[in-house]
């Protein structure tokens, strides 16, 4: 491998030495880890076929990668199983060839390109029969999923069911061998009814980027210690959310309301596989010696965690409350804080502090069009996990207190949530401390909806015509579709797109954007020619290519740029960060703000203006085939972690990020015109708030719209959504771009019309991405019509100009 660059070592170096925490060990019976590196036989899919994330455009071109057989040799194990995974190797081989096959005639029969069916669809597993014949003490197998956006999991086997293979080997290693690990090389939860009860030892690797098989490797070798907790919950398929649809081509009804995840199980009474916060260690801990207080409307708990065990590790403390039922109904408890120790040696406590602001307990009122907290008594639950928690404390509220009045602007639907008919009997403890909340102490405010934009002065010297292409992407009228699959931008090679060229007419350098969210997506090797950089190779993601028509092939093939015999072959290496759910399962901020460093720094050294990322949206069904880059079913946690992420990425000059996919984007089929029908209350406690809490904690230079409706609109096209609840209510003061829309992927074969350029201006969006001619058109008849004003033209012109000259200056 060529050496790397100063700045790529460095990077790897940092994440090697946390990556542990992004795993989770789910069972554990004590026989690792193994006192050294010897003979291991390997066996599953995802031994030589590591994932290191998803595809699309989560796909980073980073220079090498580890795969858990290279992680393994490289430690000093023996494998004593190549003829397996030669065997394997074959076998995947055929599976994938009959697999495109069947993708492309599918598409034929029912009229559609099968690069849209093909983006993110997942070929289950095979069928095969291999005899065990390696030789060792340990066995390893690797079970691998890969997903990614434009298609949804299934529920078969191979996907989120395991094989008849996969369950009678594993069973059969179980047995077989003195010490034996199940690996789940995985973006997302995995049905593992079939093998739980009888397999000892379980970790959930997940997907981490460059140095994945490294990361399985130390832990091993007990080099690291694995400190993650599950940030959704593991569950046999049948016991998720029923009351929900899913997949439905035009409309998606969110029938479980507020009931997500643990929500849902906690509320229903479901005992899952692994719950919401569970995740084991080499070591054991206790917490001991927890206080409340509660000073006006900070609530603060502390406590002292001890490792008991026999190996350095860390250990997350969870707080939850559950909240009085008067009007509303509530689930049985809801995340309001946490926190992780540092690294603890064998016997050595610390002593942590987890807090909250009580008016953050609010709930959505949508009858009286506000947030509320009721009277009544708030219980404390303190634990390591959903279903390990026990009464700490009491608050207690003798009014109700009203703190913020807003207005129902989402679109409220014509059905009732599921709510849950279990009563909350264990809460009514009497020996639990009570503390009186001073209702004075809460704040209270009113929201105010008027919102404008005072014009740039540069901008009112502009004609229509370039007023026009400010408020769409810079874009090249000849390139076609070739131009915009992941390589929309004109000043870096491979970057997803950039702001109009008539950004240079003022004098300005255009605002540069990079696909995420597991760092930069941009072009490995180029050249610069005549207009500026040119990517050397295809600009398609590798797992579309297998499923272009011809003619697409043919003009993708003319497209691929080889170098001329003057021409300097230039590098941009960036560097694979672990998929969102991993980054996340750390439930350690600072690991996020390091992650967002690395991405900013390779920002700067790329001239890359904006990250199309973090991603943020809420695990509401485990079938979303881009929930690997979400980060939890928890909108607290996905808005902690989007902010500390944002945090590193926008320390560095002239860097910032884009959080998306802005909002209930949590289906990929259809995802350009599916239909999201979201009661109001749902749409603010779940599926906004970690939106908010990104925003007011860490202010984003940038947000992205989803490409489905909410209730019946264009999220893009959404005024009460974009002007009314992001610009009033939450204060956001950045750039509001759509996701990329292209005429030919929405539209097509759905009751909904595809999204409009000319609708999203009027709605307060300021890009309309990647941008085309027909972008350009659709507002020019909007404004021909007078669906937009050039008011309100000139007012998004000017936000885009004011965020050019903000990064370009910083």
């Amino acid at each position: 491998m060529t050496e790397l660059l100063d700045y790529e070592r460095e990077h790897l170096n940092r994440l090697r030495s946390e990556l542990a925490e992004c795993t989770v060990l789910l069972k554990s019976d004590g026989s690792f880890p193994l006192k050294e590196a010897a003979e291991v036989a390997l066996y599953g899919s995802g031994a030589r076929h590591t994932v290191k994330g998803g595809t699309g455009s989560g796909e980073v071109n980073s220079r090498f990668f580890v795969t858990v057989e290279e992680g393994l040799e490289n430690a000093g194990f023996r494998i004593t199983t190549k003829g397996w995974l030669y065997s394997y190797d074959q076998v995947r081989k055929q599976a994938k060839s009959a697999f495109v096959k069947q993708v492309k005639a599918k598409a034929r029969r029912e009229h559609r390109l099968a690069i849209m069916d093909g983006m993110g669809a997942v070929m289950p597993e095979p069928e095969y029969s291999f005899p065990f014949n390696g030789t060792a003490e340990t066995a390893v197998y690797v079970l691998a999923r890969i997903s990614g956006e434009g298609n949804d999991r299934q529920n078969v086997p191979g996907d989120i069911a395991m094989t008849e293979t996969e369950v009678r080997d594993i069973l059969q290693l179980q047995k077989q061998y003195a010490k034996f690990m199940l690996v789940l090389n995985v973006g997302g939860p995995v049905d593992l009814t079939p093998v739980v009860e009888k397999v000892g030892n379980i970790l959930l690797l997940s997907q981490l980027g460059t140095e994945t098989g490294t990361v399985l490797a130390d832990i091993l070798l007990g080099k690291s210690n694995p400190s993650g907790k599950l940030t959704t919950t593991w569950a046999a398929f049948g016991d998720y959310q029923s009351v929900g649809d899913f997949g439905d081509r035009d409309n998606t009804r969110y029938k479980e309301g507020i009931y997500v995840g643990y929500r849902y199980f906690d509320s229903a009474g479901i005992k899952p596989l692994f719950p919401f916060g569970y995740g084991l260690s080499y070591s054991d801990f206790t917490f001991s010696e927890q206080i409340t207080e509660l000073h006006g409307n900070t609530v603060t708990v502390s406590a002292k965690i001890t490792n008991n065990g026999k190996y350095p590790g860390k250990e997350t403390l969870q707080l939850y409350v559950s909240k009085p039922e008067v009007e509303l109904d509530q689930p049985f408890q809801v995340l309001a804080a946490f926190t992780k120790t540092g690294m603890l040696a064998p016997l050595e406590s610390e002593t942590v502090t987890l807090s909250f602001l009580f008016s953050d307990l609010s709930s959505y009122d949508s009858r009286r069009e506000c947030y509320i907290l009721e009277n009544g008594d708030y219980f404390l639950r303190i634990g390591t996990s959903s279903v390990d928690t026990s009464v700490l404390s009491r608050l207690r509220l003798n009014e109700d207190i009203i703190t913020k009045k807003v207005k129902n602007t989402c679109g409220v639907p014509d059905f009732t949530d599921w709510k849950p008919k279990l009563e909350r009997i264990d809460m009514f403890l009497p020996d639990v401390p009570i503390l009186e909340v001073d209702a004075a102490s809460i704040p209270k405010e009113e929201a105010e909806y008027r919102f404008e934009t005072a014009l740039d002065p540069d901008v009112k010297t502009l004609s229509t015509d370039q007023i026009i292409l400010l408020n769409v992407g810079s874009f090249d009228q000849k390139a076609g579709i070739t131009g915009v699959i992941g390589n929309a931008s004109l000043s870096v090679a491979g970057a997803a797109g950039e702001t109009s060229g008539v950004c240079r007419d003022l004098g300005l350098k255009p605002l540069v954007m990079a696909d995420g969210p597991a760092g930069l997506r941009l072009s490995r090797d180029y050249v610069l020619g005549e207009k500026g950089p040119e990517t050397l190779g295809s600009t398609m993601p590798e797992t579309m290519l297998d499923y272009l028509p011809k003619p697409l092939q043919w003009a993708f093939s003319k497209k691929e740029r080889k170098p001329k015999r003057e021409q300097e072959i230039l590098h941009q290496y960036t560097t694979a960060i672990p998929i969102g759910t991993a980054i996340a399962q750390t439930w350690n901020p600072e690991f996020a703000i390091m992650c967002g460093d690395i991405v900013g720094d390779e920002m700067e050294r790329m001239k890359i203006s904006l990250w199309l990322a973090p991603a943020l949206n809420i695990h509401r069904d485990i079938r979303c085939g881009r929930n690997f880059e979400y980060f939890s079913e928890d909108p607290l946690l996905s808005g902690i972690f989007a902010s500390a992420i944002t945090e590193g990425v926008q320390a560095h000059r002239g860097c910032g990020v884009t959080i998306k996919h802005f909002a209930a984007n949590n289906q990929e089929y259809n995802r350009y015109n599916s239909n999201s029908i979201v009661s109001e209350r749902a749409m603010r406690e779940i599926y906004l708030k970690g939106f908010e809490i990104c925003i007011r904690e860490a202010h984003p230079h940038a947000l992205m719209t989803s490409y489905n409706l909410l209730n019946g609109c264009h999220t893009s096209e959404h005024k009460g959504l974009l002007t009314d609840i992001l610009r009033c209510e939450f204060g956001f003061e950045g750039l509001v771009m759509t996701d990329w829309v292209m005429s030919m992927m929405s539209g097509r074969g759905s009751v909904y019309p595809g999204a409009n350029a000319g609708r999203a201006a009027m709605a307060g969006g300021d890009l309309f991405m990647p941008g085309s001619k027909s972008d350009t058109e659709q507002i020019r008849k909007a404004l021909k019509n007078g669906l937009v004003t050039e008011q309100q033209l000139r007012e998004a012109a000017s936000r885009t100009i004011r965020k050019v000259r903000e990064l370009n200056n910083s």
